[in-house]
């Protein structure tokens, strides 16, 4: 939803706040994986139970996400490679979070709080994922009330105010309705194609 609302303006606005990002010719790929590196350092802090400290590389992990297709469009590189190797890091950065919270909450033998954060996990994936698949046969399929953005303002507020079994609630609760209505929106579109594609065969017969 966040993306969804920012739209194109959110290239203005890394502009005018980050204007050093293009005295350079960055590498857009090369941000990307710096800043999937840098949320791997966050897991790891959260598997140690360092919160505030995962919570601060996530939010500095979150600028390289956010930047590099800005700086991308900027030079006119933006790619078919770029935008997979961005997707697939995305969903790498948003499991091994999870899985660091999953090996803190086991290691501190909280069962209740590892299938909380499995939980999360799972439902991250699925938004991800129905997205991904629905978009092989509906274009433009954007719908969801609890997309990428939200779930890392969410999880990084909650490592960092010590409130991350909410969080994780929020998370769950939230990713769980966006597939729903994705779920929702897929079966109503794809419903629709094929009786746009049923109907000349019927015409004919």
């Amino acid at each position: 939803m966040i993306k969804s609302v920012a739209g194109q303006r959110l290239d203005a606005v890394i502009h005018r706040l980050f204007p050093f990002l293009f005295y350079w010719r960055l590498d857009p790929n090369a941000l990307t994986v710096v800043g999937a590196l840098v949320s791997v350092a966050a897991a790891v802090a959260f598997a140690q139970g360092r919160f505030a400290l995962a919570g601060c590389l996530m939010l500095f992990g979150g600028f390289f996400d956010l930047v590099d297709g800005v700086v991308a469009r900027h030079q006119g590189t933006s790619s078919r490679f770029g935008a997979f190797l961005d997707a697939t890091l995305d969903r790498l950065s948003d499991m091994v979070l999870l899985l660091g919270i999953c090996v803190y909450y086991a290691t501190v033998r909280e069962p209740g709080h590892v299938a909380l954060a499995g939980a999360a996990l799972l439902v991250s994936v699925l938004v991800s994922y129905s997205k991904a698949r629905a978009e092989l046969v509906v274009p433009g399929f954007s719908i969801g009330l609890f997309e990428r953005g939200e779930r890392v303002a969410v999880l990084a507020a909650g490592a960092l105010f010590g409130v991350l079994v909410p969080a994780l609630w929020l998370i769950t609760a939230g990713s769980t309705i966006t597939v729903a209505q994705r779920f929702a929106l897929a079966y109503r579109e794809m419903e629709r194609l094929d009786r746009a594609e049923q109907e000349p065969l019927e015409t004919t017969r």
